[in-house]
């Protein structure tokens, strides 16, 4: 049925509640549709001028329309009470304990998206505006913060872990823009000045050769269009894999160095010579 709709893949906890709440919403339109639909066609026939000429000015009698009304505003109430609010309160307000989640800050602007990784010590180092240069530090970290140091920014490219909570600290460095993950089920607006967590849990890996998309889904200017980044889901030991790739690229001086070569066998070897 979900594919019916034409829905991306689903690989979130919390997907199957969101896309069954679009399929009952679905469901009312389609209803609404036909039924008004209906109900137009019938106007046109009982009331073309061939049938009744002169004007009736005395009004229906009929409450069909009211309960009809009172009908739709019952499934509206419905879905929103017992169907969205409680995906609400357990998916999105519901956040998991920061030890046992995985975090990443992820900053918006014309036209890019900025991701910051907080390192081996877990901790974010200190940002400042005053540092931001658009080439070279595009979320101002600063450098000289101890938290800072092992940090890892990138652009475009989101990476996580599968099975494992993941709250992103979401804003923006100039207009609203709206971070959307189609997979994930996630879409939150990024306002400049506010920093909003969100949070989801992916239930399996990107497939091997496909590349999920991070959209922007909010009109940020004229380079809205190509306002586009991708987001990669691993299996834990690929993501560390990948990570350890980051932190030799990015701080090779915190890389781990290489063992010491083991001698042992050459100095059996000479000591046998001599």
């Amino acid at each position: 049925m979900m594919e019916w709709l034409g829905l991306p893949l689903n690989a979130s906890t919390h997907g199957a509640e969101v896309d069954q709440l679009i399929l009952w919403m679905h469901w009312l339109m389609a209803v609404l549709f036909v039924g008004w639909g209906i109900f137009f066609a019938y106007t046109l026939v009982r009331f073309r001028k061939k049938r009744q000429a002169q004007a009736v000015y005395e009004g229906t009698k009929s409450h069909f329309s009211t309960y009809t009304e009172v009908g739709v505003v019952v499934v509206e109430l419905f879905l929103l009470i017992v169907i969205a609010i409680p995906i609400w309160t357990r998916k999105v307000e519901a956040f998991p304990p920061d030890d046992q989640a995985f975090h990443v800050r992820v900053v918006a602007e014309q036209f890019a998206w900025n991701i910051h990784y907080p390192g081996a010590d877990g901790v974010f180092g200190r940002t400042d505006w005053k540092l931001i240069d658009k080439e070279t530090n595009a979320i101002g970290l600063d450098l000289t913060d101890q938290y800072a140091k092992d940090d890892i920014t990138m652009i475009n490219q989101l990476h996580i872990p599968v099975h494992t909570p993941v709250i992103v600290q979401l804003s923006s460095k100039d207009v609203i823009h709206s971070f959307s993950l189609n997979q994930m089920r996630v879409k939150q607006d990024a306002i400049p000045g506010i920093e909003i967590p969100i949070w989801f849990e992916a239930t399996m890996p990107t497939p091997q050769g496909e590349r999920w998309e991070i959209a922007c889904a909010q009109l940020c200017g004229l380079g809205h269009y190509r306002m586009r980044g991708f987001f990669t889901v691993h299996e834990q030991a690929a993501y560390d894999a990948w990570m350890a790739e980051q932190v030799a690229d990015q701080h090779p001086e915190l890389a781990p160095e290489a063992a010491p070569a083991d001698t042992t066998a050459v100095d059996s070897a000479a000591t046998t010579q001599s």
